[in-house]
Order: structure tokens, then C-alpha cells, then sequence
């Protein structure tokens, strides 16, 4: 049998991402190794081996995201994800102002059609 796989992310960061998710009693955080967030089958918010947490948000939020955030498209195991940003660390420890993005991203994803 083979072992369960353990997560490598930093615990300071996977405790600022469940610390997020709590603020939408909602939202329910899955996945063991790789925390993720989903809503009709779509994903829309993760956070990866190292600890980047990556968000989708409606393509009229992106731009203005990575403008005001100073951050990049999220990319997962080389591939760069369009509707989704990366959320800067400065950014993961302001649970207050991340929670307004968590809120729009949810909403969004929920429009979207299900799986």
C-alpha cells in the first residue's frame, strides 16, 4: 500500500488560507494535500505545493487585480491560468481585504455553467 501523500505548503500560510475561507461559512474548503475551493464543479480558489494561492476572478477583475496588487497571472504545473491571479503573500496575511475578492470570486464562479 503505498503512503498518503502529506503537504508540503508552509502551515503559517495554509492557516491564513483556512483563516480566509472561514469568513464565508458558505464556502467549503476541500482537498488534503492541495486546499482548494469549488462551487457547481469549477474550482476558484488554491493554493499550491509552495503556499501561492491562486484565485479566479471575472475577466473585468483581472486586469485591475494584477494592477493593484502588483502580481502575475497564477500559474499550475507550467500552465499559466487566464481567469485566475495570484495572490501575493502581502495581500494572504490582509484577510479583510482578501475576503472582498474571495466574496466576488465565489459569486462568480457560482454564474458559471455546472459540471
Amino acid at each position: 500500500m503505498a503512503a498518503a501523500k502529506r503537504s508540503t505548503i508552509p502551515p503559517a500560510k495554509l492557516e491564513l488560507y483556512e483563516k480566509l475561507i472561514a469568513t464565508n461559512p458558505s464556502i467549503e474548503r476541500k482537498g488534503d494535500v492541495h486546499p482548494y475551493t469549488s462551487v457547481n464543479g469549477h474550482m476558484f480558489t488554491y493554493l499550491d505545493q509552495t503556499g501561492t494561492m491562486g484565485m479566479r476572478l471575472p475577466k473585468d477583475e483581472v486586469g485591475s487585480f494584477l494592477k493593484k496588487h502588483k502580481t502575475t497571472l497564477f500559474e499550475s504545473y507550467g500552465v499559466v491560468k487566464k481567469d485566475y491571479v495570484t495572490v501575493p503573500d502581502t495581500l494572504l496575511k490582509n484577510t479583510k481585504e482578501l475576503e472582498k475578492y474571495l466574496q466576488i470570486s465565489y459569486e462568480y464562479t457560482k454564474t458559471l455553467k455546472p459540471k
